[in-house]
C-alpha cells in the first residue's frame, strides 16, 4: 500500500518528486490506463481517487492515483475518515496513492494521524532565503541528480544566484550539464558567472543600492527585475534575507563578538569568509537603523499577499527604505 502525502509551497519541486514517482511506477506503455490525476476541490474527489486506487492495474507497470490540492489533512467529514479507515490499509501495493497540498498537515486531526501511520509524508517548503547553509545543499543535492560536479566555491556562488529558486536551479544546472558535456572536471565559478544570470543576485544589488539611499538606481533595479517576470514576493524575500542578515552581524559586532565563525554561525552563513565584506557594508549603520527596515518590508510583504499592484508597492515600499536609510546615512 505505497501512500505518499507531498505537502509545500515550493510547487516545482513538487512536480519534479511527482515526476520521478511517475517514472518509476508507471509503464509508458499503459500509463493512459493506469494514472488519474484527481483534483481535490472535485465533489467526492477524494472518494473517487480512493476508488481508483484500489482498482487492479490494467496490462504492465503499476497504478498511480495522484489527489491534487487535497484537503483531508485539514478538513475531514467522520464519513470521509471512516472511508479512509477502511481504504488506506487495504490499497494494494501495485497502486500508488498520492496526496498533495500546498499547506501544512494539521497534527491534532485524526484524518493526519492516519496518514502519518501509512503514508510517507515529505516537506517541499521553499528555503529562507537567508538560510544559506540549506540552500548550498540544496545545489549540490540538485547537482546531484542532474549530474553536475561543482566545487565547493561554484555551489556557494549559484547558492547566492539563485536563493530559493528551484525552478531556475533545475534549469541553470541542466545548462551547465549540457555546457561541460563529456568533460568531468568540476564547474567552477568562472563557468557559473559566465552563464549563470542569477536573479537572486539582482536582488541583492537591490538592497546594496537601497542601503546607500539611491533611490533612484534602486528604482532602476526594480523595473529591471519585473521585466525578466521575477516575482514581487521573490524579490522581496531576498530583501528581508540581505537586511536580516546585515542586522543579525551588526548585532553580533555591537556586542563586541570577532570571531568570523561565530558570527557566521549566528546569520546562518555558510561561507564565514562572507563575513569580512558583510563587516564593510554595516559599517555605517547601527543594528538599530537596520532592524527598522524589517518593518517595513513585513508591510511590503503583507501588503503584496494582500493583492496590491505589485510594481507601485514595491516602489513605495523601496523609496520609504531608501529615504529611511539616508537620513541615517547623513547624520
Amino acid at each position: 500500500m505505497p501512500i505518499y502525502l507531498f505537502w509545500g509551497d515550493d510547487d516545482f519541486a513538487i512536480a519534479q518528486a511527482v515526476k520521478q514517482l511517475q517514472q518509476t511506477v508507471l509503464d509508458p506503455n499503459w500509463s493512459s490506463f493506469n494514472y488519474d490525476k484527481i483534483s481535490g476541490d472535485e465533489p467526492d474527489g477524494t472518494i473517487f481517487a480512493l476508488n481508483q486506487a484500489m482498482t487492479p492495474v490494467f496490462g504492465a507497470g503499476g497504478r498511480l492515483v495522484w489527489l491534487v490540492d487535497s484537503s483531508i489533512c485539514h478538513s475531514c467529514s467522520e464519513a470521509l475518515l471512516s472511508r479512509l479507515q477502511q481504504t488506506l490499509p487495504a490499497i494494494p501495493n501495485t497502486s500508488h496513492l498520492l496526496l498533495t497540498s500546498q499547506k501544512k498537515p494539521d497534527a491534532r486531526l485524526k484524518s493526519t494521524k492516519l496518514l502519518q501511520k501509512y503514508a510517507d509524508i515529505r516537506e517541499f517548503s521553499l528555503i529562507p532565503p537567508w538560510k544559506t547553509t540549506e540552500l548550498v545543499e540544496q545545489v549540490k543535492q540538485v547537482a546531484g541528480q542532474v549530474g553536475v560536479n561543482l566545487t565547493p566555491a561554484a555551489a556557494h556562488l549559484l547558492a547566492e544566484l539563485l536563493g530559493n529558486n528551484t525552478r531556475q536551479l533545475w534549469g541553470e544546472l541542466e545548462k551547465l550539464r549540457l555546457y561541460r558535456g563529456e568533460n568531468f572536471h568540476p564547474i567552477d565559478t568562472d563557468i557559473v558567472t559566465q552563464l549563470v544570470n542569477g536573479s537572486a543576485q539582482n536582488s541583492i544589488k537591490l538592497a546594496e543600492t537601497i542601503s546607500n539611499g539611491n533611490a533612484d538606481l534602486a528604482l532602476g533595479i526594480v523595473a529591471d527585475l519585473i521585466n525578466r517576470n521575477e516575482p514581487a514576493l521573490r524579490i522581496v524575500a531576498t530583501l528581508v534575507g540581505q537586511f536580516r542578515t546585515w542586522a543579525i552581524v551588526k548585532l553580533k559586532l555591537e556586542a563586541g563578538e570577532r570571531d568570523e565563525k561565530a558570527i557566521a554561525t549566528a546569520a546562518d552563513i555558510a561561507n564565514p569568509n562572507r563575513v569580512f565584506h558583510l563587516r564593510k557594508q554595516v559599517q555605517s549603520f547601527s543594528s538599530r537603523q537596520l532592524l527598522a527596515t524589517l518593518p517595513v518590508l513585513l508591510e511590503l510583504e503583507m501588503n503584496l499577499k494582500k493583492g496590491a499592484e505589485p510594481i507601485s508597492t514595491l516602489q513605495m515600499q523601496i523609496v520609504k527604505l531608501s529615504q529611511l536609510l539616508k537620513k541615517k546615512l547623513m547624520h
